[in-house]
């Protein structure tokens, strides 16, 4: 099911009171969370706070899983742990707070209150400067330009 489908069915329900769970789908929090393999525990929350990772709507229908950079009046900086860039939003767009992940298959929570998130988190995201070269080295990619280019004759 696409996102913009089940994204605005799941927020229904955390409004509700429910917590989901939800499959990530995408890189942009590597290299702790992996597409297709980890699932975050949301929650709807009261506060949200810098270095919380959230479930945003950045564009209608256009959801998020990235952390919070910085929190400047109802605006908000937002970066996935694999992604360079920025990206921005309101207060009001936050949508829901990964309380939790299960990663790796487990069905054991990682609790965004636990010791491993919170030294994970406080590592990851003062490395910044230098994340570019982190990713290369933890997901090395070949660019398109120096992949062999099969000919015939």
């Amino acid at each position: 099911m696409r996102n913009d489908v089940l994204l605005p069915f799941v927020v229904e329900q955390l409004k509700a009171g429910h917590t989901a769970t939800l499959p990530l789908r995408g890189r942009s929090m590597r290299p702790f969370l992996e597409d297709e393999r980890d699932k975050a525990l949301l929650q709807i929350v009261d506060k949200y706070e810098e270095g919380d990772a959230v479930l945003a709507e950045i564009n209608k229908g256009h959801f998020v899983l990235h952390r919070i950079i910085k929190i400047e009046g109802t605006n908000v900086t937002l970066r996935g742990d694999g992604n360079l860039a920025n990206e921005y939003c309101q207060l009001a767009d936050l949508r829901a707070k990964a309380i939790g992940f299960y990663r790796k298959g487990r069905n054991t929570l990682d609790s965004c209150d636990g010791r491993k998130w919170r030294i994970y988190s406080w590592w990851w995201t003062r490395l910044y400067p230098i994340r570019r070269y982190l990713l290369f080295t933890l997901h090395p990619h070949i660019p398109q330009f120096l992949k062999p280019t099969h000919k015939s004759h």
